[in-house]
């Protein structure tokens, strides 16, 4: 017998990103690197801080927290780069630590309340021991 969707187990980086608990579906993930100097490019949004040189590929890279529009944070040294792989693109997201890497039952993620309809970023939200994780698409935000 072959498990529903609803019921297939589905592992999660969780990390910390203003003091809140957020998601991302581990297959997405192509690797976790740590901060590096990121160059700045002309008449990019507000969000995006800029590109790396990842091993020969150009990444961009983009703030979670100025694309969340929360403030910057002056202590970064547990800030890392999340890059994620969409469709053979590259792109960083500078989070500020990770936390863990869960295995979940997809069913178990809730939809997002109506109030998050506009952010079509917000797949839904997880209560994972106590503590609520919000899991997120990153691919809208690219």
């Amino acid at each position: 017998m072959i498990p529903s969707a609803a019921h297939a187990d589905i592992q999660l980086v969780t990390f910390l990103l203003h003091g809140e608990e957020y998601g991302i579906d581990v297959m997405r993930v192509r690797e976790i690197s740590s901060m590096t100097d990121i160059t700045r490019t002309a008449n990019s949004p507000p969000y995006v801080q800029g590109i790396i040189n990842l091993r020969g590929s150009i990444v961009p890279i983009i703030s979670l927290r100025s694309r969340f529009g929360f403030p910057e944070k002056d202590d970064d040294s547990l800030s890392c780069i999340a890059i994620m792989d969409f469709k053979g693109e590259l792109t960083g997201f500078v989070i500020d630590e990770i936390s863990d890497v869960v295995r979940v039952k997809r069913g178990d993620i809730q939809p997002p309340p109506m109030e998050t309809a506009a952010q079509p970023w917000i797949e839904g939200i997880l209560d994972l021991h106590q503590k609520m994780v919000v899991f997120l698409n990153l691919e809208h935000l690219v």
